[in-house]
């Protein structure tokens, strides 16, 4: 019965136009500017595509569909009907937790992941969270960066938190309050 619903969620949601002009004026697709949504069962596959692309380690698809299950606030970004970015967070107890945030490689460095993150925030907020924490790899640069422009300050650290060729890497923790 549920894949029923995700087909008919598809049929509902289709764009011809949208598809016809990706697909007959690229440039125009690329003009387009990022629609957030909320993720659905069927955007899963894609998702775990990009994580796959995006990390030398990914989530197992597993995970990504534990996360929409259990109704984590999962958001995609598209554009063009081409989803290229994803968030994840949870909300309770007044704090959310960002759980995965990634752009496609293809696409990163257009502010797409400020954007992403920009939603996620606005979502936990819309929950009453008063806070935001999230853990990111000291040699994740960019994404340091990022969150230090979204008003994310480190707060401490995870001890071997992340998986890494040579053992485990720490994690940075950061917050923001919201």
């Amino acid at each position: 019965m549920s894949e029923l619903l995700d087909a008919l969620k598809r049929w509902i949601s289709y764009d011809a136009e949208t598809e016809f002009y990706c697909k007959h004026f690229p440039s125009l697709a690329e003009s387009a500017e990022m629609v957030l949504r909320p993720m659905r069962k069927s955007d899963l596959k894609t998702v775990c595509a990009i994580e796959q692309s995006a990390y030398e380690f990914p989530w197992e698809p597993a995970t990504f569909k534990d996360c929409f299950n259990v109704g984590y606030c999962c958001w995609v970004g598209e554009k063009g009907g081409q989803v290229l970015a994803y968030g994840i967070c949870s909300v309770g107890a007044g704090e959310s937790h960002v759980l995965n945030l990634c752009v496609s490689p293809q696409s990163q460095g257009r502010g797409f992941g400020a954007l992403m993150l920009g939603k996620l925030i606005e979502v936990a907020q819309s929950h009453r969270a008063e806070s935001m924490f999230l853990e990111v790899r000291p040699s994740n640069q960019a994404a340091i960066r990022l969150y230090q422009r979204m008003g994310f300050n480190e707060i401490g650290t995870r001890r071997d938190y992340y998986p890494a060729r040579k053992g485990r890497e720490d994690a940075l923790v950061m917050a923001r309050i919201l």
